[in-house]
C-alpha cells in the first residue's frame, strides 16, 4: 500500500504526513460509515500526547462530522483504549493519531475496525484511493445532518475500569516503577497500579509535546533499569508512546522483552492449564533462545511475519490465547484482540504474585542470544532482497551458524530501509556476520548515504 504500513499511516507531522491527508481521512470514513449506517456513523478518536496529534485530531473530527458522522473525543489516551471502547461501546470505527515510539515530530494515523482490530487492507486500499483523489468526491453534509463531536473521557475511564477487573490479586506492598515515555499512558498507567494496591512510583509522566519518547520509554529502558536498582524496586514496566507495547524489568534492574514477557506468561498459562493448543505465536524476530527454553518446556510456537496485525490474524486462525513481539506488543485474547501495554504488565503482575517469587527466577532458564540489527536504507528494498550475490551470502552465513544462531534479512513495513538480524553465541559472531552482509548489500549499488 502507499500509505498505511504495517502500523498505519505514519510520516513527518505536515511533509509526509500532513493536516490535509487527515482531513480527507475523515472525510472517507466518516461517509462510509454514515451511508452504512443510515445516517448513524459513530467514529471515536484517541490521540498521544504530541503536539501535532492535537491538529490531526482537529482535522480529523472536522472531516468525520463534515461528512455527516458523529465524532467522540476519547483525548489523550492509549491505542489500546480505543480498540476497547470501539469494540465495547458500539463504535463504528476508532481512530488513533500516534506514531508509537517515534520521536515527537513524527505522527500516524491507525485506523481500528468495529471489532477493535486493525482496519482489513481492502478499507485502506479504499481510503488511499480517495486519499489521491479530488475532494468534490464525497458530498458535505448540510443543516441537521452535519454531525456532532462529542466530549468521551468517561469512554477512557471505562477502559482504566476494566483493566482493575482483569485482576483477581491484590498489588499490596509490591513495589512497582513505571515509565510512562511522557506518552498516552501517563493519564492512565498510575491510577490503574494506585487502585490495585501497589506502591507505585512513576517517571516520565509529564508530557510537553516534545518529550514523548526522549530518552524514555521502552525505547529507552536503561532509565527505568537505573531507577529500579537505585529505588531497591521489586520490579518495573516501560510503555512506548501509544502504550502498545511493554518492556519489563525485574527484580535484579535486568530487561524483559517481549520474549521473556512471552515465556514467563506461557508457562504460568500451561501450569494452571489454560495455554490453548499448548503454544504460542511469535514472530520471526522472537531470538532463538526463546524457542530454545520453549522446547524444553514442550511449549510449540508459530512465526508470523513482524507486525502484531499479523500475530493476532494467526491467533483468531488457531485460537491461540497468546501472542506477541520481541518489542513488547503482547496479545492475550482473552482480554483484548491488539496489544496492550498496561494490560500486559498486569498479567505479569499476576504471574509473580501466584509464584511468590521475583521474575528473576521466573525468567532464570531463559538464555537470550547476542543479537546484532542494522539498518540500510536502500532505493529498492524489493531489489536487494532478489538480488543473486544477497541471497548467497544470506545462505552462506546460515550454513556456517546451522543451529547455534540464525539470520534474518527483513524489509521494513514503514520505512526505505532493510534490516539485517543475526543471532550468534557471540556478540563478536553477530557483528562479523552482519558486516558480510551488509558489505553484500552495499555492493548492489542500491543504498542510500
Amino acid at each position: 500500500m502507499k500509505y498505511f504500513g504495517t502500523d498505519g499511516f505514519r510520516g513527518e507531522a505536515n511533509k509526509s504526513l500532513n493536516v490535509y491527508h487527515a482531513f480527507k481521512i475523515g472525510r472517507f470514513i466518516g461517509q462510509y460509515f454514515n451511508k452504512k449506517n443510515n445516517g448513524n456513523g459513530k467514529i471515536v478518536i484517541g490521540k498521544d500526547t504530541r503536539r501535532s496529534s492535537y491538529m490531526f485530531e482537529d482535522a480529523i473530527s472536522a472531516g468525520v462530522t463534515s461528512s455527516g458522522s458523529d465524532c467522540y473525543l476519547l483525548h489523550v489516551t492509549t491505542t489500546p483504549s480505543v480498540s476497547y471502547v470501539v469494540r465495547s461501546e458500539d463504535f463504528d470505527c476508532g481512530v488513533m493519531i500516534t506514531a508509537s515510539h517515534n520521536p515527537f515530530y513524527d505522527n500516524g494515523i491507525k485506523l481500528i475496525d468495529s471489532e477493535g482490530e486493525k482496519m482489513k487492507d481492502d478499507f485502506l486500499l479504499k481510503l488511499e484511493e480517495y486519499i489521491d483523489s479530488d475532494f468534490e468526491d464525497i458530498e458535505l453534509a448540510t443543516g441537521e445532518d452535519i454531525g456532532r463531536t462529542v466530549d468521551f473521557t468517561h469512554g477512557r475511564n471505562r477502559y482504566i475500569a476494566f483493566l482493575i477487573q482483569t485482576v483477581t490479586k491484590s498489588f499490596k506492598h509490591v513495589r512497582v516503577g513505571l515509565d510512562c515515555a511522557n506518552g498516552a499512558s501517563s493519564a492512565i498507567a498510575k491510577s490503574v497500579y494506585d487502585a490495585l494496591g501497589a506502591d507505585t512510583f512513576v517517571i516520565n509522566d509529564k508530557p510537553n509535546g516534545y518529550n514523548i519518547n526522549v530518552d524514555c520509554g521502552s525505547t529507552h529502558i536503561e532509565k527505568l533499569q537505573q531507577f529500579v536498582r537505585e529505588n531497591n524496586l521489586d520490579c518495573g514496566f516501560a510503555f512506548d508512546g501509544d502504550a502498545d507495547r511493554c518492556i519489563g524489568v525485574d527484580n535484579e534492574g535486568n530487561v524483559m522483552d517481549g520474549d521473556h514477557i512471552l515465556y514467563v506468561c506461557a508457562n504460568y498459562l500451561k501450569e494452571e492449564g489454560k495455554l490453548e493448543n499448548n503454544s504460542i505465536v511469535t514472530t520471526v524476530m522472537s531470538n532463538i533462545g526463546l524457542y530454545k527454553a520453549l522446547d524444553r518446556v514442550g511449549i510449540s510456537y508459530r512465526k508470523t511475519p513482524v507486525g502484531d496485525k499479523n500475530v493476532q490474524k494467526e491467533m483468531v486462525k488457531t485460537g491461540d490465547v497468546i501472542g506477541g513481539e520481541q518489542s513488547g506488543h503482547i496479545i492475550f485474547s482473552k482480554y483484548a484482540n491488539t496489544g496492550d501495554g498496561i494490560l500486559t504488565s498486569l498479567r505479569m503482575m499476576e504471574v509473580m504474585i501466584d509464584n511468590k517469587t521475583d521474575f528473576s527466577t521466573l525468567t532464570r532458564d531463559l538464555k537470550i542470544y547476542p543479537q546484532t540489527l542494522k539498518n540500510l536504507k536502500v532505493s529498492d528494498k524489493q531489489k536487494v532482497l532478489n538480488n543473486e550475490q544477497v541471497i548467497k551470502k544470506i545462505k552462506e552465513v546460515e550454513d556456517q551458524l546451522k543451529d547455534t544462531g540464525r539470520v534474518l534479512v527483513r524489509k521494513s513495513g514503514t520505512e526505505p530501509l532493510i534490516r539485517v538480524m543475526i543471532e550468534a553465541k557471540s556478540k563478536e559472531l553477530c557483528d562479523q556476520f552482519a558486516d558480510e552482509i551488509i558489505e553484500t548489500i552495499e555492493n548492489t549499488g542500491l543504498v542510500i548515504e
